[in-house]
């Protein structure tokens, strides 16, 4: 995708305000970024979580990608007897995982009506890094609705569909409210786009990950392996990690029944979390970014029927011993007849 083109859906989604229950900001700018273009059919659901398909009415998305509207913030609660006093500023309560002794240190907050996010940068790049008060999980969400722009239009046979969800950071709420009616084919597979703290030898600059798991569970085989073919087949720069420092809405849709995998970039200061307990932007590399949406359009385009089976099924590499040693194995395998009697 055009960096012009590219740029100015960051700043479009990344400036939007959020918080947990608190999307239609960012629901808005979604919105208005896929307005006019082709084959692309836009719905919201009872809970109000965004359900995008592209490509032809007659085919069935067979890929779904999501990401989550929402990240930690502070909310206004008429009765937050339960809520933990650390959380509690006013009659804001903070919502999404972060540890008390940044929530301690009094960070100014900047108030949008009902909400308040801390008062941070929105969007800024920075040589190769994106830096906002909220990448997890905009970033995502830039990602899907960059892909969608990217291969929509009147002629173009490709087809899959993305789903952009409400109140991830307080539970899989909208993702479980998603899969209770799910829109699309059992069949279907969903892939969590997200932004993730990288783990073993991942690290940021070094391409997108391909998620074998989280901390709940691991993800479908074949789904998997798929995603890795396709950026193998394209000379995509991808790293490979389960990334169990966290958990995300693959898991949740993965109890559904429905087929998961997932995609995360690696995250600099999750939740805003920088060292010696101050808040910070959290940050992502451009460049993996680019690539991230690249590995999108190879999946699609590699494997528009879904995951295959046949991805997984490569026994060159297992068959290169028996050949090296076939000489040993002819020399022994009397050895072995004799004793099995």
């Amino acid at each position: 995708m055009d960096r012009e083109k590219l740029i100015n859906i960051l700043e479009s989604i990344l400036k939007s305000p959020t918080a947990p229950f608190h999307e239609y900001f960012v629901r808005e700018s979604i919105t208005k970024l896929l307005s006019g273009y082709s084959n692309v059919m836009v719905e919201d659901d009872a809970f109000g979580n965004l359900i995008v398909t592209v490509g032809p009415k007659e085919k069935s998305p067979s890929w779904i990608f999501g990401a989550h509207m929402d990240h930690p913030g502070y909310v206004k609660f008429q009765e937050s007897n339960d809520i933990e006093y650390h959380r509690m500023r006013g009659d804001f309560s903070f919502l999404g995982g972060v540890p008390a002794n940044y929530l301690n240190g009094n960070f100014p907050i900047k108030e949008f009506g009902s909400f308040a996010m801390w008062d941070l940068v929105p969007f800024e790049i920075e040589g190769d890094y994106i830096r906002s008060r909220a990448c997890d999980d905009l970033i995502g969400c830039v990602a899907i609705v960059s892909l969608i722009q990217l291969l929509s239009s009147s002629d173009s046979s490709h087809s899959f569909g993305a789903v952009f969800t409400r109140a991830e950071e307080v539970g899989f709420v909208g993702a479980n409210e998603l899969a209770k009616n799910w829109p699309f084919s059992q069949n279907s597979c969903f892939v969590s786009i997200e932004t993730s703290i990288p783990t073993g030898k991942s690290d940021l600059g070094k391409g997108p990950i391909c998620r074998v798991g989280d901390r709940l569970t691991v993800f479908d085989h074949i789904a998997t392996e798929s995603i890795l073919h396709a950026a193998r087949t394209n000379s995509l720069e991808v790293q490979r990690e389960l990334l169990d420092k966290g958990a995300c809405e693959a898991s949740a849709l993965s109890v559904h029944g429905i087929p998961v995998a997932g995609i995360s970039l690696p995250l600099g200061n999750y939740h805003n979390c920088g060292k010696n307990d101050i808040i910070e932007e959290e940050f992502v590399s451009f460049s993996d970014l680019q690539v991230l949406i690249s590995l999108m359009e190879s999946i699609i385009i590699s494997f528009p029927s879904g995951p295959k089976m046949e991805t997984v099924k490569d026994r060159t590499k297992f068959e290169k011993a028996n050949d090296k040693y076939s000489q040993l194995i002819d020399n022994t395998s009397d050895n072995f007849k004799k004793n099995s009697t």
